[in-house]
């Protein structure tokens, strides 16, 4: 926390009217407890309301961030524990805000997790990488997280 008094003034100030971006997330990194992945998807996705911009936003877990998109009784089973999917709620608001949230299939595979076990509205795609490759050829722009 600043002790200086002064405010933040804004150099650069970005407004775009299309966001197209695809978050590639093979793990969780953490801003305090709240993974960085979900914070930078949610302000980027403020920034476009507030732009009023067209917006396609993508998500993609793959490699040791797939659990984040298991329902309570898989998370628990996976992670040998009995807390249940601390992420839900995050990626359930994520989807209401209309964010895509993907599952890479080859992470799936490896784990043995099937359509069954995934929290609603997450899609699975062939694998993380060609999804990648395909959105970026569509214009999306990655972000590695």
């Amino acid at each position: 926390m600043s002790t200086s008094g002064d405010s933040l003034h804004i150099d650069i100030p970005v407004k775009l009217a299309q966001v197209k971006a695809v978050f590639s997330i093979g793990a969780l990194v953490f801003e305090g407890d709240l993974p960085a992945s979900i914070f930078h998807m949610q302000l980027i996705e403020n920034d476009a309301s507030d732009w009023k911009a067209k917006a396609d936003i993508v998500a993609i877990f793959h490699t040791n961030a797939g659990h984040a998109t298991l329902h309570d009784a898989a998370y628990n089973a996976d992670r040998n524990i009995a807390t249940g999917n601390p992420y839900k709620q995050l990626i359930a608001d994520l989807q209401k805000r209309g964010l895509g949230i993907e599952l890479c299939g080859a992470t799936a595979k490896v784990h043995h997790w099937g359509n069954a076990d995934l929290l609603a509205g997450i899609r699975v795609n062939t694998d993380a990488m060609a999804r990648t490759i395909q959105l970026v050829q569509e214009g999306f722009v990655k972000v590695s997280e």
